[in-house]
């Protein structure tokens, strides 16, 4: 490796390292002033932006598994800030719904530093936007992280490389 591209690659990851810090310190203030969890924030902050909706949905929408947002959804009931709305039209069917404690509380709750980066992005030029979306993309592709968000993990729980643009042998 060149030495010039050494010292890029270096301040790349450190500046990942930097929106890492920026992210995890934005959710631990909402954490300790309003008791929530960064992913039971997402759900209300949802709720707030799109309406009741079912859990299926709500689980595409934040890239979770739908057993995750079950979880998430029964411990926000528990918190009285959402409830279950069964529809008549089909009552296996519920619609996942601000209650009036939980649209309060979601009105309080402070922007998240994602909304600052899309105010930011959105007043850059397009061509600025589409080669930091190409090599946003290029990042998430190189550390393994699938369209869930997720890592790309074998059944062995190994980190899996293999179809995902790695070169052979990396691990």
């Amino acid at each position: 490796m060149i030495q010039k591209n050494k010292a890029l690659v270096n301040e790349i990851a450190l500046r990942i390292r930097k929106l890492r810090r920026s992210v995890y310190h934005d959710y631990l203030r909402t954490s300790r002033q309003f008791g929530l969890t960064e992913t039971q924030s997402d759900v209300l902050r949802t709720l707030l932006a799109y309406g009741a909706m079912s859990s299926a949905d709500l689980s595409r929408n934040l890239s979770m598994t739908p057993a995750n947002i079950t979880g998430v959804i029964d411990r926000l009931k528990s918190k009285g800030l959402v409830e279950r709305i069964r529809q008549h039209a089909d009552r296996r069917v519920a619609l996942i719904s601000l209650t009036e404690s939980g649209k309060d509380l979601s009105e309080q709750l402070p922007d998240p530093i994602e909304n600052k980066l899309i105010s930011g992005l959105e007043n850059l030029a397009l061509d600025q936007v589409q080669v930091l979306a190409e090599a946003m993309k290029r990042i998430i592709d190189l550390i393994g992280v699938g369209e869930n968000g997720n890592m790309h993990l074998g059944s062995n729980g190994e980190f899996k490389t293999e179809g995902y643009g790695y070169p052979p042998g990396f691990s």
